[in-house]
């Protein structure tokens, strides 16, 4: 009964569901990868400044590969750039698959980068996918389409947050890796035969200098993508698991199950984020909504520095806080993923989706550095307060998007 229902599924919903499955195999392996490193390396007596310089290839990479990927996925096509980012990761895995004495800060930096290029890849192709797989107009099923990706991605990273927690600790950092290896190699062969060979190519094939986006509102978007993301990965990248490990004394268990319970939730919200943007009115959101959600993020982190300020229940206002900023920063993101899916043009949709992505690295890449830097120096109180600035700016830019 299951194969017959799956026959009779159109087209566009078999490829809508190769690529979901391609996105959450890999964010899996992504989600755990990240977790095990942060806790490994912590583990060896790494200092919170150098374990996120272990992330800073990955983060770099990543925002030049979301800026040629998307260049890339218009003259290759989005089968092709998707199958390649799979490839990397099982490469960048395999790598870390080696003796602890090789495990320099360089070696695993250089892992890390092929990991970050391989992220992005998939990503953008991923995202861009969609476009092409939703009927021109229907733009209540886009958001929707998105919404589901993006929400079911982030659950599946907080899964892959706490797999890797759990596989340190039973397996220990080698066989972790090779495990996965071996898993994203399967899912691999498989994508190999399943994705159409011409999805999301342009018809033009556009020129290397086309990379940059020529749309004000796909720029505006961007800028404001760049900072939403610097604030949630200022404290969330280093700080938070080095604090909770240090200053509450939590296990590899305990930090990996928190921050798994954290994405999950952010996952699960961004997937019913159209319920709360007024689909049930049957409207589809503006700019005006991104700046109204980022407004109501603002004051989260500020609230949160204050509690650590007054010491005032610090463990619960933590845990409270940051369950809160979650659910109201999925909002944000999800319309953000929306908003940029719809402002992209059909032909060559992955340069604008890059483009923006590219933008979504480099708030990465700094939240990623300040993370571990401004916790070493002033602790996670500051983090949060950067957060907070990071997301005002955020709100500001959204003032100039179409509402």
């Amino acid at each position: 009964m299951a194969l017959l229902s799956l026959n009779s599924l159109s087209p566009a919903i078999k490829q809508y569901l190769v690529v979901t499955g391609n996105y959450w195999a890999f964010t899996l392996t992504d989600g755990a990868l990240r977790m095990l490193v942060v806790l490994y390396f912590h583990q060896l007596g790494y200092s919170p400044l150098n374990i996120a310089m272990l992330f800073l290839f990955y983060e770099i990479f990543g925002v030049i590969t979301n800026l040629v990927g998307g260049w890339l996925g218009a003259r290759l096509g989005l089968n092709k750039t998707m199958n390649i980012g799979l490839a990397m990761q099982i490469i960048a895995l395999a790598m870390l698959a080696v003796p602890t004495e090789m495990l320099t800060v360089l070696y695993v930096m250089i892992a890390q980068a092929l990991s970050g290029i391989a992220k992005d890849l998939n990503k953008m192709s991923a995202k861009s996918s969609i476009k092409l797989l939703v009927p021109a107009g229907a733009e209540g099923k886009l958001y929707q389409w998105v919404a589901i990706l993006t929400g079911s991605k982030n659950a599946l990273k907080g899964v892959g947050f706490f797999l890797g927690g759990l596989l340190l600790t039973l397996v220990g950092f080698k066989g972790a890796v090779i495990l996965m290896a071996a898993a994203l190699a399967l899912v691999w062969l498989f994508s190999l035969i399943a994705l159409k060979q011409d999805l999301g190519k342009a018809k033009n094939k556009p020129k290397f200098n086309e990379i940059f986006s020529k749309s004000p509102s796909i720029n505006i978007l961007s800028a404001a993508r760049m900072f939403l993301f610097g604030a949630r990965d200022v404290w969330f990248v280093v700080a938070l698991p080095v604090f909770l490990a240090a200053t509450f004394n939590w296990n590899h268990w305990w930090v990996g199950g928190f921050m798994a319970s954290w994405v999950i939730g952010y996952g699960i919200v961004q997937s019913f984020a159209p319920y709360f943007t007024g689909k049930k009115q049957g409207k589809t959101p503006t700019g005006r909504a991104a700046f109204l959600w980022a407004g109501y993020l603002t004051l989260i982190p500020a609230v949160i520095a204050l509690t650590l300020h007054f010491d005032f229940y610090i463990q619960t206002s933590i845990i409270l806080g940051l369950l809160i900023f979650g659910a109201v920063f999925a909002v944000n993101s999800s319309l953000h993923s929306y908003l940029i899916v719809s402002y992209a043009g059909n032909d060559g949709v992955s340069l604008d989706v890059g483009f923006y992505y590219m933008a979504n690295a480099m708030g990465r890449l700094i939240g990623t550095v300040l993370s571990g830097w401004v916790y070493q120096l002033y602790g996670l109180e500051a983090c949060l307060w950067i957060s907070s600035i990071f997301v005002a700016t955020a709100c500001l830019l959204s003032l100039k998007l179409k509402s």
